[in-house]
């Protein structure tokens, strides 16, 4: 369906699909226990739809995916980084057969022997930095290659060292889920994901798989699997407490953001009650830690756990308890993917307030810092392609100027 919708908002995607299913607005309206003018403003761009726990219940009533409504997939831009070859080429990296069983792998060419491991978590750690300053082009393009020579250095390496491939192969699996993931494709993450805690589980390393277990939520959250996601939290945080006495700086970063991911599911599920649990456990975590970290690529630390009490309180419907702590919250310390998705948060619950200039403002900001991030995530495309439908004169310059570089003027 890419392409099709692209320059929808969410609400009339809500109105197409609707029409597509041959649905009466006091239908669909029964079916989401909502009252028919609810759906006509919805639809009409007069109400936001961006709470995704009523975006799920939309899209299982209309037999859609949530991902159909917001408007995910979008098409990735070739950039220097990425060249010509984006998503396709992580997909047929994630499809090749030989992957599925070693009776399919074939005679691997020799090009001088595998890769050591230290070159292995080198070419890793490159990806994950590039993921964390949104560089996604760059991620699409190298972990196609990352993939293949970590899985051929998994399978032939001698039974000593395997485990040690096996971590390198697993983290990663986690690198193609993570950007899959924020690039809308949610069925390839799935498939990244489950491979990689395939992996960890070989390796060993409860903090490699306590950071697999964070993914396989990450890719459920992804597709409104949010009691799912909730229950592999909690497998997670038992396997990993096992340990957590005398865990290192490590291990806490990962148990603690698996509560994290939890509190987001909670949220998105409307149990206030079990996101408060997981936010206090988070913030214990975080206060054992004693500072922001960012150890395992989990920008694990206070100031990570206030962004999610603000993302989950907007996910709650608590808009203003959102802005009274959001936009003073000073992310610097923090990579730039987490800095930006806080923005965005932040803008989203200036819009529900109207106060658009000020939300303008603050996607402005983040675009600055991370065009691509910008580009594809389906809460700045949605405020803009609502702000553009409620405008009753020519838009601002920098309203235009952003929905131009959005790509969502036709």
């Amino acid at each position: 369906m890419r392409g099709m919708t692209e320059h929808l908002t969410i609400g009339e995607r809500v109105a197409w699909y609707r029409r597509r299913r041959g649905m009466s607005q006091e239908v669909l309206a029964g079916l989401v226990d909502k009252s028919t003018d609810w759906v006509q403003k919805a639809e009409n761009n007069r109400l936001e739809l961006d709470r995704l726990s009523v975006i799920r219940s939309v899209a299982h009533a209309l037999d859609v995916s949530i991902g159909d409504l917001i408007g995910e997939p979008t098409l990735v831009d070739w950039c220097a980084d990425s060249r010509a070859r984006t998503v396709p080429a992580l997909r047929t990296a994630l499809m090749d057969y030989s992957q599925l069983s070693p009776l399919l792998a074939g005679q691997d060419a020799d090009h001088g022997g595998p890769p050591s491991t230290t070159q292995l978590a080198r070419r890793v750690d490159q990806v994950f930095d590039a993921y964390q300053q949104s560089r996604f082009g760059y991620v699409t393009a190298q972990v196609p290659a990352l993939l293949h020579d970590a899985m051929t250095a998994a399978r032939h390496a001698d039974q000593d060292v395997r485990g040690e491939y096996h971590e390198q192969l697993a983290l990663s699996y986690q690198a193609a889920a993570s950007v899959l993931t924020k690039l809308g494709e949610s069925d390839l993450a799935w498939i990244a994901a489950d491979r990689g805690l395939a992996a960890a589980e070989q390796a060993g390393n409860q903090i490699v798989l306590g950071s697999l277990f964070r993914s396989v939520a990450h890719t459920l959250l992804a597709t409104g699997r949010f009691e799912a996601a909730r229950h592999v939290v909690e497998r997670g945080a038992s396997v990993l407490s096992q340990d957590l006495r005398h865990a290192d700086a490590r291990m806490l970063s990962v148990y603690g953001t698996l509560f994290l991911t939890g509190a987001i599911a909670a949220s998105r599920a409307e149990d206030r009650g079990t996101t408060r649990s997981y936010l206090q456990e988070a913030q214990e975590t975080a206060d054992r830690l004693g500072s922001d970290s960012n150890h395992i690529w989990t920008a694990f630390g206070p100031t990570n756990v206030a962004i999610h009490r603000v993302n989950t309180a907007i996910e709650l419907g608590d808009v203003q308890v959102a802005l009274d702590v959001g936009p003073e919250l000073d992310t610097s310390a923090l990579p730039t993917e987490r800095r930006v998705r806080h923005a965005l948060d932040v803008a989203r619950a200036y819009s529900a307030r109207a106060r658009r200039d000020d939300a303008l403002a603050v996607v402005l900001e983040a675009e600055q810092m991370a065009p691509e991030q910008v580009r594809h995530h389906f809460i700045s495309r949605q405020l803009v392609l609502t702000w553009m439908r409620q405008q009753r004169r020519k838009p601002s310059q920098g309203l235009a100027g952003l929905a131009s570089r959005l790509r969502l003027t036709q």
